[in-house]
């Protein structure tokens, strides 16, 4: 009975004692608030980190320099293209052979061994003995090598490769989609900073002549219906304003998102020269050209395809033989053996010959998984040259607007001039004065907002065909100069690219 208290058997006891106490610390666990509290504050720390201050007025290239180089989702797009990259690093040396080394302990409460026995006659004919110790070492050091794993380690590194293209594909998009956004937001707030103080200034206007228009009601010095009529010509002008004001206000704070800006930040946009809108593409063929090859969805798609027929062209491999090669050094302490330390090498042939009765199946898959990735990429083709003629259209129709909000502009303008030089102390005169100065300055905003509706349908047809405006390096540039070389690479495509596929 003593032996079943021997050293190894206690630590066996030990282990599986503590292997029952973990599986009871298995329970769910919540966090506690402090850690959440911790977390925010640490997330809203890490969401602001490392940027350049803002120490002067932000231009429009600056805007979306800041834009892509401290957003996070592009940011996160960065990650995960890393990401891809790593575990391409990774599948690479699944390809190589197995080098295991092992150690091991072996132990037995008794003696292994045994006897013989006539086959003949069943005597005993030798008395019972063991060739092995209760208590040994053993270490080997082995060598593996298969053909059929190193196949389908080559498709998947090459599936990871690929896998690499389309995480940086999606990284393209991104950075396109926020360089759109940003031109669809800054210049509706460099309009706001313009236009906000003179409507609150109007606004305010607006409200002392309301509340005179209702003393003099009170007091009964105009006729009722006059008055009430004068009250509801100032309302629509408080509504209308205020709508504006609203629209104003809210694209500044989507810039300011998009730049991730901290909350409260004060910043303001550059007194800029608007950027020049180019004339309505008219070569759409050319464009069309330029989009199939170069927008980032069909690319990836493309990189999609051969990912898939890799997968097929691994599932085939393991229909065919394999060849294994081993060989390994080996050592054990048993003292009754002959020789402690000894080297093998083994090499097998196997074949599941019943696996072959999937070829049909996997040659039929691939054919329509090819036809299925072609169909889709030339759906995705359809809708991206869709894009480009809506989109040109859509330019050309907010060039009209543009040119129509700027006649608006000019001819209320003038109104208000007229208002201002024949204005009385009447109510009609101040009312009349009022709305003129309204509708010159809803003229001024809506201009503004028919340029940076032009402004976003341009990025649109930029977008649509899918033109890069990032240096390689983000993250070793500074704000200045990556904006400086957005601007450049913006300005060539539009003077290179544009102009020859203009009219």
């Amino acid at each position: 009975m003593k032996t079943c208290f021997t050293r190894p058997a206690l630590l066996v006891a030990a282990c599986f004692t503590v292997a029952l106490s973990g599986c009871g610390s298995l329970a769910p666990v919540p966090f506690e608030q402090q850690e959440i509290k911790a977390r925010v504050t640490q997330d809203r720390v890490q969401m602001y980190a490392e940027q350049e201050p803002v120490t002067g007025a932000i231009t429009f290239h600056e805007a979306a320099a800041r834009a892509l180089k401290y957003n996070l989702d592009y940011k996160l797009k960065l990650m995960e293209s890393a990401l891809s990259r790593s575990l391409h690093d990774v599948s690479t040396y699944e390809m190589l052979p197995r080098v295991v080394a092992g150690a091991g302990y072996a132990w037995r409460n008794n003696d292994s061994g045994g006897t013989s026995v006539g086959i003949e006659d069943g005597q005993v004919s030798l008395r019972p003995s063991t060739s092995q110790e209760r208590e040994r070492t053993l270490s080997n050091l082995t060598f593996s090598w298969s053909v059929l794993d190193f196949g389908v380690s080559y498709y998947r590194a090459q599936q990871k490769a690929d896998q690499v293209l389309m995480a940086e594909e999606r990284r393209r998009k991104v950075a396109q989609n926020v360089l759109q956004d940003v031109r669809n937001s800054y210049w509706r707030a460099l309009g706001a900073q313009r236009l906000i103080g003179r409507v609150d200034a109007l606004l305010a206007r607006v409200n002392t002549a309301l509340d005179r228009a209702r003393q003099v009601e009170k007091d009964g010095l105009m006729p009722q219906p006059q008055v009430l009529a004068y009250q509801r010509a100032l309302l629509d002008a408080v509504n209308l304003l205020t709508l504006r004001r609203q629209d104003l206000e809210l694209a500044r704070a989507e810039l300011s998102a998009l730049m991730s800006i901290p909350p409260g930040t004060r910043y303001t946009l550059a007194e800029e020269k608007e950027l020049g809108l180019p004339a309505v593409p008219g070569n759409l063929e050319d464009l069309e050209q330029m989009a199939l090859e170069k927008r980032p969805e069909i690319m990836e798609e493309w990189y999609r395809k051969r990912v898939t027929e890799n997968d097929i062209k691994a599932a085939k491999l393991l229909l065919w033989p394999n060849l294994s090669l081993d060989a390994g050094l080996q050592y054990d302490s048993n003292k009754y053996n002959y020789n402690s330390h000894w080297s093998d090498l083994g090499m097998r042939l196997s074949w599941n010959i019943l696996k072959l009765a999937q070829y049909p199946a996997l040659k039929a898959a691939h054919e329509h998984q090819n036809k299925t990735d072609d169909m889709r990429r030339m759906a995705l083709s359809m809708a991206v040259l869709t894009q480009i003629r809506v989109g040109v259209q859509r330019y050309s129709l907010a060039l009209s607007e543009l040119k129509f909000a700027e006649e608006s502009l000019r001819v209320d303008q003038r109104l208000h001039n007229f208002a201002s030089a024949s204005a009385t102390s009447q109510a009609d005169s101040e009312l009349e004065l009022i709305r003129a100065e309204a509708r010159a300055l809803l003229a001024e905003y809506q201009r503004y907002a028919s340029y940076g509706n032009a402004q976003a349908a341009w990025g649109r047809v930029y977008n649509s065909v899918g033109l890069d405006v990032l240096p390689e390096t983000i993250d070793s540039n500074d704000v200045k100069t990556l904006a400086g070389a957005m601007a450049s690479t913006m300005q060539e495509w539009q003077s290179l690219v544009f102009k020859s596929a203009a009219k």
